[in-house]
């Protein structure tokens, strides 16, 4: 069980040595000082195409059929009026 551990830790360290090592003494040249913008162009565009296909299925599937009935739902709740304050519902100072 020793030397499963001692295996273990000696391949976790010999796997993370070198990582650092690359990551500091990477080349500098033009290709690699766009690789940050390569990395954020393509994440926007792979995540716009997802959100525009999952738009086009939810439309598909109807999603976003009767949405003037859907809004109006919110205003049949019947609630106390939690916004309007107390002076504003004083009817002497409308007369």
């Amino acid at each position: 069980m020793k030397r499963l551990a001692v295996l273990t830790a000696f391949v976790l360290l010999a796997l993370a040595l070198p990582a650092a090592a690359f990551a500091h003494d990477a080349p500098e040249s033009d290709q690699s000082r766009w690789v940050m913008a390569d990395w954020m162009m393509d994440t926007f565009f792979i995540f716009s195409g997802l959100a525009l296909v999952v738009f086009l299925v939810a439309w598909k599937l109807g999603h976003f059929q009767d949405l003037d009935q859907a809004a109006g739902i919110p205003l049949l709740v019947d609630e106390e009026d939690y916004y309007t304050p107390e002076w504003a519902l004083d009817e002497e100072e409308w007369s």
